[in-house]
């Protein structure tokens, strides 16, 4: 049995075998990244669960514009190595074009790189920054929660761990729920179950999170519609 959490680690482990099970836990599309036929019938030796962290630009986006509708200007901070990056920024582009909003690019590719980031977007006249669904922003989400607040931007961000660590808000699925799903199929299939009878597991439920201290700390008023419909309000 092999397991991955990332994309480039599941297509590595699927050029390495046909035969050995590999499950996945990723946020990316399965069967764009060719690593499935489709989601009812994966095929082959390999299934898994996804939580869409680079498919859901357009909801957060819009979310987010409610959030603070006076940021004209929204910075996007991408990883350029992340495979889905080009696919992320395109539907954020096409959602802030719909929106009546201006894009600013950023990139980063490490922890000094994220400091730099941030720090230029007041420069570029950003009001508000987005932070992309990539591993690296995650596991850097506490020094990007202690940026917005001390650059005082407004930040969204794909998961509750980020909006906990400081950032405005997040919209996004669970986590700790797919690799759920993702182990319960690794029981399975050693169990004696096929990985290619296995469909791949899809979120059911996002989650919008709103953090009120950071909001607080950054003189900004919650919509009511907003906090009223938000999953977990953060104090």
């Amino acid at each position: 049995m092999i397991a991955t959490d990332t994309p480039v680690a599941a297509l590595a482990a699927k050029q390495a075998t046909t035969s050995i099970p590999i499950v996945f836990g990723l946020g990316s599309d399965p069967v764009r990244d060719g690593l499935v036929v489709s989601f009812n019938r994966p095929g082959g030796n390999i299934t898994g669960a996804t939580f869409y962290a680079n498919l859901l630009s357009a909801k957060r986006l819009d979310l987010f514009h409610r959030l603070v509708p006076n940021a004209a200007v929204i910075a996007v901070l991408l990883n350029p190595k992340n495979a889905n990056a080009e696919l992320e920024r395109h539907q954020t582009q096409e959602a802030a074009r719909l929106l009546g909003l201006q894009l600013v690019l950023l990139q980063a590719t490490g922890e000094r790189e994220i400091d730099e980031a941030v720090a230029s977007l007041i420069r570029q006249g950003a009001a508000a920054l987005i932070v992309s669904g990539d591993a690296m922003f995650y596991g850097r989400r506490a020094q990007i929660g202690e940026l917005a607040l001390r650059y005082k931007i407004p930040t969204s961000c794909p998961f509750r761990d980020q909006t906990a660590a400081g950032c405005l808000m997040s919209y996004g699925a669970s986590i700790p729920e797919t690799f759920r799903q993702a182990g319960n199929y690794v029981g399975r299939i050693l169990k004696g179950e096929k990985p290619a009878d296995l469909p791949v597991q899809q979120p059911t439920k996002f989650e919008l999170v709103i953090n009120l201290k950071t909001a607080k700390a950054l003189g900004l008023d919650v919509p009511i519609g907003l906090s009223a419909t938000a999953d977990e309000l953060i104090e």
